[in-house]
Formats: structure tokens, sequence, C-alpha cells
């Protein structure tokens, strides 16, 4: 897997990483499962940015362009758009499903980060 880059990510990857360098990651990492095109996740893209923009230390942002057939997000059991993953050393903690404003998002990112 390419170095993970700090905080907010605004593109959604085609290479998704393998699932054994997911949980091999160290230290709080988010992953979001989405598409481009999904309209979920063009709503809730603000709520996104804003919350890892108000982080004091940056956590990396992963997000995955998933759909039918890829297995990272068959892995995880994600079934809609978007959803986000937290992860303490590649550990699942908690997770958000179509995140309707920063609230939840800065609340899991300040408790573990």
């Amino acid at each position: 897997m390419d170095a993970l880059t700090e905080g907010y990510n605004d593109h959604y990857s085609d290479d998704a990483p393998q699932r054994e360098e997911v949980d091999a990651l160290t230290g709080l990492v988010v992953l979001e499962f989405g598409a481009p095109w999904c309209g979920h996740c063009q709503r809730a893209a603000p709520f996104v940015q804003s919350a890892f923009n108000d982080q004091a230390t940056p956590v990396p942002h992963i997000k995955i362009y998933d759909g039918k057939g890829k297995r990272l997000g068959r892995s995880y059991a994600v079934k809609l758009w978007p959803t986000l993953i937290f992860l303490l050393d590649g550990v699942e903690i908690d997770r958000v499903v179509r995140p309707t404003s920063t609230t939840s998002l800065v609340n899991i990112l300040q408790r573990y980060a």
C-alpha cells in the first residue's frame, strides 16, 4: 500500500489495499467506502471533510471506491455508502454510515486520536 497521507483525502481510490495490509496499520486510521457518483457520498463529503479538518492531529483517511465484486468492502460487510470505518491498530473500533453532520465523526476522532 502506498504511504498513508495524513488528514482528509478527497479522492476515491480504485486501488484498494489488501485486507492484510489494512489489518497491519498502526494508530488511528479511517477507511471510507463509497463512490464519487453516489449522492449520499456527495452529501456527506462536507461533513467528513469538516470533521477531519477540525482535528489538531491529522488522522489518515483512506477513501476506497467500493462496488460489486470489491473484496475489501465485503470483508467489512459494507452495505450502504458512505460507510466510514474507524480502525485502531488495524482493528475496527467504530463505524458511521451515511453521516448527516460532523458531530458523530468528530466525537469518534477525538475519543481515539
